[in-house]
């Protein structure tokens, strides 16, 4: 598409990009069970408007822009205090979940060669684990152990400890974990770092926000946060459960003696001394400033009832699964994740079963191995879970009706 000769009207503009919205997912009417978070209108309007305010600032030099230094430490303070960090920890703010992931690999690439004089660093994670330290693996040259989980989906910290060895630089576990939505034993699996000296990251992206809140409304969960000696980084993401504006996460650190090996320095260049945090240098204050006024809106006490509703529809997704026998939960939801399959993979493809959901308008994860489908329940969905069964069920009768099969899909798309 060739630049236009004349520029066009900018309400003509945004009518063509209001426009082309028209074939993506319902997210606002909690029809997509991922990549999209919705608390309410409420604090939709905000985080736009504060985003908006915010958008042009430059994250790259905070002396310049003092709001966004104030704005980065308030942030980092509230979820400091989410994962019991106490004073010393430390961190900064990125752009989503796989800078903080890439970030946690380079920090512990980077105090394998400070402390130990490590030249071929390896690191050591569960199946399970996200596929951005795939990426961080690839991207920073560290070798990728991945460890089959157990049976309940969790990371297998005896199989983890054999596979570490002198060049190992980090063991990673989830809370939870992707996949299946179940929470590893951080405390196994950071049990190794203590004793090795090496770096543990708890992926947190998916639950660092809402652990917290479903401890303190009384489910019975595992410690997984800073509390747990030898945990040294942990990545949340604020665009997530903490439903503010895409482009916000955190990737805190036990202290700032480790976060120092996430930053990057250099006068190597005629530009002058050159610092930055990730992986971007220019950064708009957009997301930094979305995720501050949402954070300030909600409070304790908004957090609380979103993770009440979140977890209230989560329970009543897999009720509904469990009660329908062509389908089976792969494992209870410890947070707001769930997946399921086929109970006779031979007789129903839960692709097809996909495909005939994005039909009547709903969209979900497909993953595997094995096949399965998967739900990201956020506050959205509260009170919309017996709609989605009912499609759920549907879709399944007319795939068994056909022997539909389905495309396998993809988690991310590189479009």
């Amino acid at each position: 598409m060739p630049l236009p000769a004349a520029g066009l009207p900018a309400a003509q503009v945004l009518d063509q990009l209001e426009a082309l919205k028209t074939a993506d997912v319902r997210w606002h009417d909690g029809r997509a069970f991922t990549l999209a978070y919705h608390a309410d209108d409420e604090v939709l309007a905000l985080q736009r408007r504060a985003y908006a305010a915010f958008s042009t600032e430059n994250a790259l030099n905070t002396d310049a822009f003092p709001s966004l230094r104030t704005i980065q430490h308030d942030v980092l303070g509230i979820v400091a205090d989410w994962l019991e960090g106490g004073t010393e920890a430390a961190g900064f703010m990125t752009t989503g979940g796989t800078e903080s992931i890439l970030m946690a690999v380079l920090a512990a690439r980077e105090r394998g060669r400070s402390e130990r004089g490590v030249t071929a660093p390896n690191m050591v994670l569960p199946t399970s684990a996200h596929a951005a330290f795939e990426k961080g693996a690839h991207y920073f040259g560290v070798e990728s152990r991945r460890v089959p989980v157990r049976d309940d989906w969790r990371a297998d910290a005896d199989a983890m400890a054999a596979a570490v060895d002198g060049d190992t630089v980090l063991v990673v576990a989830s809370a939870p974990q992707y996949p299946q939505g179940v929470v590893d034993p951080v405390a196994d699996v950071a049990a190794i770092a203590l004793d090795r000296g090496i770096s543990c990251h708890v992926d947190a992206c998916m639950g660092g926000v809402t652990l917290t809140y479903l401890k303190r409304l009384g489910h019975d969960l595992p410690a997984w946060n800073f509390s747990v000696p030898g945990v040294t980084s942990i990545s949340v993401d604020l665009h997530k459960f903490g439903y503010t504006a895409k482009g916000a996460s955190v990737v805190m650190h036990r202290t700032k003696g480790l976060r120092r090996h996430q930053v990057f320095l250099t006068e190597n260049w005629l530009g002058g001394f050159y610092g930055s945090s990730g992986v971007l240098g220019t950064k708009s204050g957009g997301a930094m400033a979305a995720a501050w006024a949402v954070l300030h809106h909600l409070g304790d006490e908004g957090y609380l009832r979103l993770a009440a509703q979140a977890r209230r529809a989560t329970e009543a997704l897999a009720a509904g699964i469990d009660a329908t026998p062509e389908l089976v939960l792969w494992a209870r939801p410890d947070a707001m994740l769930l997946s399921f399959g086929a109970a006779d993979p031979d007789t129903l493809d839960v692709f097809a079963v996909a495909d005939a959901l994005w039909r009547r308008g709903w969209y979900v994860d497909r993953q595997g191995p094995p096949p399965s489908l998967h739900c990201t329940v956020n506050a959205v969905h509260d009170g919309r879970i017996d709609e989605f069964v009912a499609d759920l069920r549907a879709s399944v009768a007319e795939v068994l009706a056909v022997a539909g099969r389905g495309e396998r899909g993809a988690y991310g798309t590189v479009e």
